[in-house]
């Protein structure tokens, strides 16, 4: 016999794993109508449109003629959120130095959930258009953030989200097995900074240095430019040398909550 208060648990997990579905729907298409949420979900309309009067009437979104759109108290949060993360005028001040100095654009990121969570995104005078942004996830074993994370982690915990994700190729040349992922990180440590070869996205080179508080990994601050303008002299020389520095002093400035 199924047991009601087990039965009433799973019905509020769904109903958030709905809601947050929801969120992250209108996040990516912009202004949406119930219909397109619902055909996007595959869940009836009258279930979706009960999520959105529940999300609506706590503020975070807004009705419009032409849908629904995350309203204004979404960005409130995410300055409560940057705020936990230790002294963010620090971040943001050797990301923009990092981006005027390199023309590049410049990321800082965490660990979150098995990804890279970007905290932080400058932009150079000759920086090519991507489209990250702050609170954006990627996979860590394919970008130069992630895998300078990955590279610092305790080793159960690094193991763990290695063998947790499907290392699919985003592009040819990402690495897609486990025991090739481990020889990569173990070059990190070596030199102290990671690479993003076109792994990620066609095109795009990255070189990031991991951000650390003794034996902890806090973050990652990175460099991403194109690789006709990114050579193999430049990875490996001013761009890793520039990560290294902005990683240093955040760290001689920064504590994590």
């Amino acid at each position: 016999m199924a047991n009601p208060i087990e039965e009433r648990r799973g019905r509020r997990i769904q109903s958030v794993e709905i809601a947050f579905s929801i969120i992250e729907v209108i996040q990516n298409r912009g202004q949406i109508g119930v219909t397109e949420i619902a055909e996007e979900l595959d869940h009836s309309k009258s279930t979706i449109y009960s999520h959105l009067k529940t999300l609506e009437e706590q503020k975070l979104l807004v009705k419009e003629v032409d849908g629904y759109r995350l309203s204004l108290k979404i960005l409130d949060m995410a300055k409560d959120v940057r705020s936990q993360i230790g002294n963010y005028d620090i971040i943001k001040s050797e990301l923009d130095e990092l981006a005027e100095e390199t023309g590049e654009i410049g990321h800082f990121g965490v660990e979150e959930h098995g990804k890279v969570s970007y905290l932080y995104k400058s932009a150079g005078e000759q920086a090519v258009e991507t489209i990250s942004h702050a609170g954006m996830q990627q996979p860590m074993y394919s970008t130069s953030l992630g895998k300078s994370i990955l590279a610092y982690l305790p080793a159960e915990r690094a193991e763990k989200i290695v063998q947790s994700v499907d290392l699919e190729a985003k592009t040819s040349e990402t690495i897609t097995t486990p025991e090739k992922l481990y020889e990569e990180l173990d070059r990190i440590e070596e030199r102290e900074y990671a690479i993003d070869d076109e792994e990620n996205i066609e095109g795009l080179r990255c070189v990031a240095a991991p951000v650390r508080n003794g034996e902890t990994v806090l973050g990652a601050i990175s460099v991403t430019g194109p690789s006709s303008r990114v050579t193999d002299e430049r990875l490996h020389g001013d761009l890793a040398d520039s990560v290294q520095r902005a990683a240093n002093i955040i760290e001689l400035n920064t504590k994590f909550s």
